[in-house]
């Protein structure tokens, strides 16, 4: 949701003025990049979680606040909604047993956060939409108290000129208005970071958007809302709608949207960078006292805090990310295409399966994005979040083909491949794709799961039979065995 920011309103004068700091911005990072000042050696991986709190019925918790003095932990922090946490892991270089490490300190982080709840008489849910949220969990006054939530609230409204429409058509049909972003509060996702070098970095952003629609069809979370099932990945189309700046007539005029797949394959980190300025007003068009210019030719580290805020409001569901860390900027690829759980070791799965195959593809001497057109890949991202497991996607070399037989087939022997290149031991590749392997072979996700439950409690009330599922998910989520093996 961005960087933290005071309450407070802007001027004509203030947007003006940001235009042209961001501008400066945008120079000084081709600057950078040009003179290689960028960490290279070692990179390193991550892992953020969002979460969603619930009380002993299954119903959404407003208690985020309480719950983050409980933890007192500087690895969590509130989200849009007051049932949402996020939990930010350390991150780890994958080489000598950097998987594990990212496994073990989610689960502690996890188990962490639902002692707090339990404290609250609460229990941590991860899901990518909760299936209880009902539409009073989605009004304004769920928004937490934190002055940047309601502030880009109000901006993507006030952008918008009207109330943001939601109509979500998949199994069922989900049609409703909103005048605030609460509606993306109930998207909580996975996100992978991956830190690269200026000269890879196209070539892992690629690879990221090539397989995002496998991604999806295999880590699908998120069937229902308010009562609907939708899409098995609802939260793309919810995301998209939730946070849209443009009006009805601004969409028939092609004007880009926020939450973006984007439109080509790239060249360079700075092609994507130039696009969220070139592309996006400012929603925060908050302006720093810093001079990038000054500090580089200084020979200091530029924050560039104007570009990274307005990044972090251009919604790429592969995101670049600049950032600095002990004076030394980097670069890394923030994989945000997955919803949250269903568990710890599905969650970790799903890592070590996009940071395997994206090390293989990204490395390939024949790159699978000069073999599919963009537009291909963007279908393969629809495919994955409508259908989930039984989504159909399209392939160089194989053609139209099931997603799990692609990664039965061609798939899992690149990510195996791609993980034994980053240093990871063959015991461990073994136990995280095996989880992949038998999800492709059972059928059997996280959305999957979810329906064929809640469709087994015939003659019950929907609202009903989705709380009764969601509490017999959260018993097996602490179990903490993988989603495929759930009676």
């Amino acid at each position: 949701m961005g960087e933290e920011v005071a309450d407070q309103r802007f001027t004509r004068a203030d947007r003006t003025a940001h235009r042209e700091k961001i501008r400066r911005c945008l120079d000084v990072l081709a600057r950078m990049l040009h003179e290689s000042r960028f960490e290279t050696e070692d990179p390193m991986t991550g892992l953020e979680l969002e979460l969603n709190l619930v009380d002993a019925e299954g119903r959404p918790a407003l208690h985020n606040t309480e719950a983050l003095e409980a933890i007192d932990d500087d690895d969590f922090t509130t989200e849009l909604g007051r049932f949402n946490l996020e939990i930010n892991v350390p991150p780890t270089r994958l080489r000598d047993g950097g998987l594990r490490a990212l496994e073990d300190g989610l689960r502690d982080r996890v188990e962490l956060a639902q002692r707090a709840a339990a404290g609250l008489g609460d229990q941590v849910a991860l899901i990518g939409v909760l299936p209880t949220l009902a539409s009073r969990h989605l009004e304004p006054d769920v928004i937490t108290a934190n002055p940047r939530y309601q502030l880009l609230s109000d901006q993507i409204l006030e952008a918008r000129g009207e109330d943001i429409a939601l109509d979500i058509e998949g199994r069922e049909r989900l049609v409703a208005t909103t005048g605030s972003i609460m509606p993306e509060a109930a998207c909580t996702s996975t996100q992978f970071h991956v830190q690269t070098t200026p000269s890879r970095f196209a070539a892992v952003w690629n690879a990221s958007q090539a397989i995002a629609g496998v991604q999806l069809a295999l880590g699908a979370n998120a069937p229902y809302l308010l009562g609907q099932e939708l899409w098995r990945e609802t939260r793309v189309p919810l995301f998209e709608q939730a946070t849209d700046t443009r009006s009805v007539e601004l969409k028939a005029q092609g004007v880009r949207p926020r939450v973006w797949f984007g439109e080509r394959w790239v060249t360079s980190v700075f092609d994507l960078f130039e696009e969220g300025v070139r592309y996006f007003p400012a929603l925060l068009p908050i302006v720093d006292d810093e001079d990038p210019v000054a500090v580089l030719e200084a020979g200091g580290t530029p924050s560039l805090g104007e570009l990274r805020l307005h990044n972090g409001t251009v919604y790429r569901w592969n995101r670049p990310v600049y950032d600095v860390v002990d004076d030394v900027p980097h670069l890394r690829v923030e994989n945000r295409v997955l919803a949250a759980g269903p568990t710890v070791v599905d969650t970790v799965a799903n890592a070590a399966f996009y940071f395997g195959l994206v090390r293989a593809l990204s490395t390939s001497a024949r790159p699978v994005w000069s073999q599919m057109s963009f537009q291909a890949a963007e279908e393969n991202f629809r495919a994955g979040a409508r259908h989930g497991i039984d989504a159909e996607v399209y392939w160089p070399g194989v053609g139209q083909v099931a997603a799990t037989e692609l990664v039965l087939r061609r798939l899992l022997p690149l990510a195996h491949e791609g993980l034994a290149s980053w240093g990871v031991e063959a015991a461990e590749r073994d136990r995280l794709l095996s989880v992949i392997e038998q999800r492709c072979l059972l059928g059997t996700n996280g959305a999957e799961w979810f329906v064929r439950h809640v469709t087994a409690r015939t003659g019950e009330p929907r609202d009903e039979a989705l709380r009764h599922v969601l509490l017999d998910y959260l018993a097996h989520q602490r179990s903490g065995e993988p989603v495929h093996t759930w009676e």
